[in-house]
């Protein structure tokens, strides 16, 4: 985490703009630090401002060359520095295409602001820049068998915590919840009458989500043995998922929850993680639920439709039923 007070004073204007202005989140103002630190570094390296042996040693430059750093280092920012910086995040770093989209991103909006919003430039030298094409992916997801098999797994002789655990895996598999939006979760955003609750988003959005009979049931049941002495911190709800400590479950907690479940359902982690529940709810949604996909789009709190399309996709064995049952699969001369 990188302390604010190490920031030029551009950096944080920038900063608490995007926050209170833009209603960013704290995780997008963290990787917005984070990201363009990372590139006044390079950028003290390649105007030869601070003299390092190789490229390799930017990263762990000194934070008080940045602190110091000049706005008249900005000033001499042009398009092909910034492709550069790419440049060498991939030849140092072998850093992959969204990595690099995620930089591209930030540092873009950081010139928009400084040209658009500060004054404090004429020229934007991101304005033509170009994100890293991306390879289209399908999402990596768990079938309804493993998926079953996964919450089969949750005993309580094998888990102290299995009310608790069972309900995280349930919420996950059946909402396709963020982590952040279950970790965030708190009893009074549950709706009992109504069967459903409210989550907060990205970018601080908040959404509804439906809780189906099973979440209902796995939600009702952890309760029942859920500590009633909850530890709350100061900015502290009252949250639904406690850890042992009767503190909010935290993010690293419930991935090894997850992690642990994974182990003995005999699914490879290497293959699957908390995110990759988020994809089996979403494609068990669409392939049996007959979702449409903007339903599923609202469900899942994407932007862009475009994200919720790669659900869209469906199995060979679909395919070559959908062939097979054509009405003209049997008809010859």
């Amino acid at each position: 985490m990188i302390d604010r007070r190490d920031n030029p004073e551009f950096l944080n204007e920038f900063l608490d703009y995007s926050a209170s202005i833009q209603n960013r989140s704290k995780n997008s103002i963290k990787e917005y630090n984070y990201d363009l630190v990372h590139f006044f570094k390079f950028l003290l390296y390649q105007y030869r401002i601070v003299d390092l042996k190789n490229e390799k040693e930017i990263k762990d430059m000194d934070l008080h060359y940045v602190t110091n750093m000049s706005f008249d280092v900005i000033k001499r920012v042009r398009l092909q520095d910034i492709h550069a910086f790419l440049s060498y995040l991939e030849r140092v770093y072998d850093s992959k295409p969204t990595t690099r989209a995620r930089k591209v991103s930030s540092i873009r909006i950081f010139f928009q602001y400084l040209t658009a919003k500060a004054n404090r430039l004429e020229i934007n030298p991101a304005q033509n820049l170009e994100s890293p094409k991306l390879g289209k992916r399908m999402p990596k997801y768990l079938s309804l068998e493993d998926s079953r098999k996964l919450l089969d797994t949750v005993k309580p002789e094998t888990d102290r915590n299995a009310e608790r655990d069972y309900a995280i895996l349930t919420l996950f598999l059946n909402c396709g919840m963020r982590l952040s939006e279950l970790v965030g979760i708190n009893l009074k955003d549950i709706d009992f009458s109504e069967e459903k609750m409210t989550v907060i988003g990205k970018g601080d959005k908040e959404r509804t989500i439906y809780l189906n009979k099973a979440c209902m049931k796995a939600i009702n049941e952890y309760l029942l043995v859920r500590s009633k002495e909850v530890i709350k911190d100061a900015e502290d709800k009252d949250p639904l998922f406690v850890s042992e400590r009767r503190k909010r479950i935290s993010n690293r907690n419930v991935q090894n929850i997850v992690k642990q479940e994974l182990l003995r359902a005999g699914l490879d982690i290497r293959k699957y993680s908390v995110h990759k529940l988020r994809h089996t709810a979403a494609t068990l949604m669409y392939q049996y639920g007959n979702v449409d996909i903007r339903a599923l789009q609202e469900l899942l709190g994407h932007e862009s439709i475009a994200t919720t399309q790669i659900y869209t996709h469906v199995s060979n064995e679909q395919v070559r039923s959908a062939v097979e049952n054509n009405p003209l699969a049997d008809y010859n001369q």
